[in-house]
């Protein structure tokens, strides 16, 4: 395994600097925001996508430092109702394929996305419960007439250039837990997997562990960051919190660097359960803690996953 960053926490600063930092700072690899919710503050896309000399001398930014990019990031919503949001979202994400082509990059990561309840509406429905039955219908006319249909062609243009495509399991969009991500994967092939990030199961209430099992060899990338459930918030309000993440006093519960929602216990674990399923690749930190700096909530992460990270081939069981 790899120790990671997700660029975008370094969107303030210029690319060589943030690269020079993330480089001293002991890591190995860097996830690149391409677009949509993650924005591109290092990564000029057309300029790239025009001219193979510019997308090499970008590339030796990263390499030349000894670093390697674990994937492109264009978290967006694809499957927006309004056609001009999609649109431009699904643009986004072909330059993201073209790119990470051009670049030898082998993973890209978005959401499912969330069109609406039918095919009247103007905005996303993501729906919690069956019942009334308006819900199931719906459910059932987002996946069979939105979901199912797009992603196969997706995974289909995905795998013509050479790439993978990793949801993250996200609420508010179609998938957003274990089940939902093993439909999609069956529904429209194995070359669509996760993005496995445990601080949006922590908060519906899963156990990460168990939903890594699941998955298996359909976890392609991973997202390091923490949850921290507020009990006695949770008891009154329960997990489906629509308050602003400012309010941490008040929310269910609010996402922490690794280390300060769970214990190091459950992190040896986690990193273990990932060596169990014959994962290999980057741990991306994503540093999205409300109580901390960018510099603080970055540099704990980073000290306390270089004491559980699993970085050496196992060898022989010499001892049987």
């Amino acid at each position: 395994m790899k120790l990671g960053v997700f660029m975008a926490l370094f969107g303030g600063q210029p690319f060589d600097t943030a690269l020079d930092y993330v480089k001293k700072s002991g890591l190995e690899a860097v996830e690149i925001g391409v677009g949509n919710y993650p924005g591109s503050p290092h990564c000029p896309v057309q300029e790239l996508l025009a001219s193979k000399d510019k997308a090499a001398e970008w590339k030796k930014k990263i390499t030349g430092r000894g670093l390697e990019i674990s994937a492109l990031s264009c978290h967006g919503n694809p499957l927006h109702p309004d056609p001009g949001f999609a649109g431009k979202d699904i643009e986004v994400m072909h330059n993201a394929f073209r790119l990470a082509e051009m670049l030898g990059v082998k993973t890209v990561i978005g959401f499912s996305g969330c069109p609406g309840g039918g095919p009247k509406d103007t905005v996303p429905n993501w729906i919690t419960c069956p019942w009334p039955p308006d819900f199931s219908d719906a459910v059932k006319w987002q996946w069979e007439e939105k979901l199912i249909p797009f992603w196969k062609k997706e995974a289909a243009l995905a795998k013509d250039h050479g790439l993978r495509i990793a949801f993250e399991m996200h609420p508010g969009f179609c998938v957003y837990h274990t089940e939902s991500l093993l439909r999609i994967r069956k529904e429209c092939g194995p070359n669509i997997g996760a993005n496995f990030d445990p601080s949006h199961l922590f908060w519906q209430g899963m156990d990460p562990l168990v939903s890594l099992k699941a998955i298996g060899k359909g976890v392609f990338h991973v997202h390091m960051k923490d949850c921290r459930i507020d009990g006695p918030n949770t008891a009154f309000k329960g997990v489906l919190d629509t308050m602003h993440y400012g309010n941490e006093n008040e929310r269910s519960w609010i996402f922490r660097t690794i280390g300060f929602g769970h214990g190091e216990t459950f992190w040896r674990d986690f990193v273990s359960t990932l060596r169990v399923i014959g994962y290999d690749g980057a741990l991306s930190i994503e540093h999205e803690d409300s109580l901390m700096s960018v510099n603080e909530g970055f540099q704990k992460a980073v000290a306390f996953l270089k004491n559980i990270i699993l970085t050496e081939k196992t060898g022989g069981m010499w001892w049987a």
